[in-house]
């Protein structure tokens, strides 16, 4: 329980401290860049991406760094995480997530209550969180070991640019992000089509990865690699 209680904490923690960086970095952003909304996305992302390293690295070692109810999903489905703890998770995540938009607002002297405005709509931008959401889950699933953390936070960065959604890819950002009138803000009616979207994602993900997984081979039977590797060595 203890033990339980402490992974909650970090993924609220974590949860918390990503929307406070993703959307206090859009607010300042968008106050500093006069207009340009190219440079706005742009400082948005830089501080996404070192923001979401550190915070994978500091909270990975306590709760696995989730701050994802789709990646927690997968992480039960893989038996990595019991499936009693997933909806504790899943409530923590949210839970910091909106205190993580709480918390933006007060650092800027914004009303610390509201809801957004940004609609965020349509085939494309459903598309693009489905892609976005199932990249993330490969590379969660495939990086190797001690380059997680790069990965991930560089994949999200890439990500803000090559899609039309800018890269949300975690309901519970969706869900935290509903609450912030500001430039990472998504309008509640767009909400349900985002999650919708990173759910079938994330099960995309999940099924690339175990597709692209090696097959065991019969005893005797080496595979490519390691007969390619026998020539040379002859």
């Amino acid at each position: 329980m203890v033990d339980l209680r402490n992974r909650l904490g970090a993924e609220a923690l974590g949860t918390a401290l990503l929307l406070a960086i993703v959307i206090g970095s859009g607010i300042m952003a968008e106050r500093l860049a006069g207009g340009n909304v190219a440079i706005a996305l742009l400082a948005n992302t830089a501080a996404t991406v070192g923001g979401l390293y550190i915070l994978i690295e500091v909270f990975g070692p306590i709760s696995g760094a989730h701050f994802n109810p789709a990646v927690s999903a997968v992480m039960v489905a893989r038996r990595e995480l019991p499936g009693a703890a997933l909806l504790p998770y899943i409530a923590a995540q949210l839970v910091g997530a909106v205190l993580g938009a709480w918390l933006a607002h007060a650092m800027f002297d914004m009303t610390i209550l509201q809801l957004s405005t940004k609609v965020r709509s349509g085939p494309g931008q459903w598309i693009a969180e489905t892609v976005t959401t199932a990249g993330l889950l490969l590379v969660i699933l495939r990086a190797p070991n001690g380059r997680a953390s790069a990965m991930v936070a560089a994949y999200i960065g890439s990500a803000y640019w090559f899609t039309a959604s800018t890269s949300f890819a975690n309901p519970a950002a969706a869900f935290g992000r509903m609450f912030s009138d500001s430039f990472a803000g998504i309008a509640p009616a767009s909400v349900p089509g985002f999650m919708l979207a990173q759910c079938l994602g994330a099960a995309i993900g999940l099924g690339l990865h175990r597709l692209l997984e090696p097959r065991a081979l019969p005893h005797g039977h080496p595979n490519v690699i390691e007969a390619s590797g026998k020539r040379q060595a002859d």
